[in-house]
């Protein structure tokens, strides 16, 4: 098969393991820059052109596309889509999981256990918002943060109401949320892949950080999963439309709760830790589902 990693940095490990596993694999597997793609749009025959060329027919793509470039990476994997290509993860679903908001109000329609979250647009909503979540301890998100970016932990009441105001005068969407504070200071990684979770990972914050995020300094290690665990991960994923990403969850006295879904999962950290080939995994799904997909596609023509 013909499958294309559109990624911004090919010496990244997760898209070289990528590349490195579908060629294991037999396939033809090109890394294309996203930013440097430009679309043809016309009713007759989408195209993609990619420096000075049009791209070829690809059987698959897999979009590693950052939070920075969604609405571009996004209208970019869009194009393939009306190609006819298969796309791991589509369009509509990487930007509904980017969307923080959208998400937990999407997981909470279904009826997935998250952390109690408020949002707000005026001042003279702070105090309530924090009480509504459960009172201080908060933590308080930017909408648009990632990677522990952007995240911060309240202590007190009159703490978050500073934070808050600060980043409202800033004009910056932001959420409140419970503190799990039995989680202790650590979270738990799914890797999912078509409806399975194929990897977990627990990882711990640094001393002294409630941010577990492996960029930030924290440890990662094999994790055994309950069943309410596993089930939720894959409910989560199933309710993004994401065939392949990492759900992140905390271990709380009522049960795991989803704190993200991530559409461009790291492969490192998780497989270092479990020592699973899961990129080899995203292959073996794509062998499932491309070709049928594709011939679907053709059909409605």
């Amino acid at each position: 098969m013909k499958i294309a990693i559109l990624s911004r940095g090919p010496n990244l490990y997760s898209t070289r393991r990528l590349k490195e596993a579908g060629e294991a694999q037999g396939h033809q597997v090109d890394i294309i820059d996203t930013l440097h793609c430009y679309m043809d749009i016309t009713s007759s025959r989408p195209t993609v052109r990619y420096k000075g060329e049009e791209l070829p027919h690809y059987d698959a793509i897999i979009p590693r596309i950052g939070a920075s470039i969604t609405f571009y990476g996004t209208a970019v994997a869009r194009q393939f889509e009306m190609m006819g290509t298969f796309n791991i993860n589509e369009s509509v679903a990487i930007s509904r999981s980017r969307d923080k908001l959208r998400s937990m109000q999407l997981l909470s329609r279904k009826g997935i256990g998250m952390p109690r979250t408020g949002f707000a647009s005026k001042p003279d909503n702070i105090k309530d918002l924090i009480k509504n979540v459960g009172g201080a301890p908060v933590v308080i998100k930017l909408l648009e943060g990632t990677q522990g970016i952007g995240v911060v932990l309240a202590d007190t009441a009159k703490a978050a109401e500073s934070i808050i105001e600060a980043f409202m005068g800033l004009k910056a969407n932001i959420l409140v949320q419970e503190f799990i504070k039995e989680a202790g200071g650590a979270d738990i990684r799914c890797l999912v892949i078509g409806g399975r979770v194929v990897a977990a990972m627990k990882r711990q914050g640094a001393e002294g950080e409630f941010r577990s995020n492996l960029h930030r300094g924290g440890s990662a290690e094999v994790v055994k999963l309950s069943k309410a665990e596993r089930e939720t991960a894959i409910n989560a994923a199933k309710v993004m439309g994401l065939n392949f990403c990492g759900v992140d969850l905390l271990r709380s006295e009522t049960g795991p709760k989803v704190m993200e879904v991530n559409s461009s999962p790291g492969l490192e950290g998780i497989e270092s830790a479990t020592g699973k080939d899961v990129a080899s995994m995203v292959f073996d799904f794509i062998e499932k589902k491309a070709k049928s997909s594709t011939n679907k596609t053709r059909g409605k023509g």
